[in-house]
């Protein structure tokens, strides 16, 4: 059985017990997460809209987004030729990392 979600705008195929790296929510390590924004489940027969409006998937917080988990780095390098003009940034997501721990109705 398998779940659709979404979580800061991004969609999510996710299973009990799966690890999901999220993007950061404020939440600590050990606190408990219910997510009810599902689009679709898979239980052996796809089901979506009225079909799943009563179903949640309850998660734990692993590890919280507090310095200690950052994205890898992505370089933004701006240059702009003949113009001596160049720009280059640095940029590391927080997140927070997930692990399923229930889909029910």
């Amino acid at each position: 059985m398998y779940a659709i979600i979404k979580c800061g705008g991004k969609q999510y195929k996710v299973e009990q017990g799966d690890l999901v790296d999220i993007d950061y929510i404020g939440k600590a390590a050990k606190e408990t997460l219910e997510i009810t924004d599902i689009l679709a489940i898979n239980d052996g027969e796809l089901k979506m809209g009225e079909e799943i409006s009563s179903f949640k998937v309850y998660a734990e917080v692993v590890l919280d987004g507090t310095g200690v988990n950052r994205d890898r780095k992505v370089i933004i390098y701006k240059k702009r030729r003949r113009k001596d003009s160049k720009v280059k940034r640095g940029f590391r997501k927080s997140f927070t990392k997930i692990r399923i721990t229930k889909i029910a109705s």
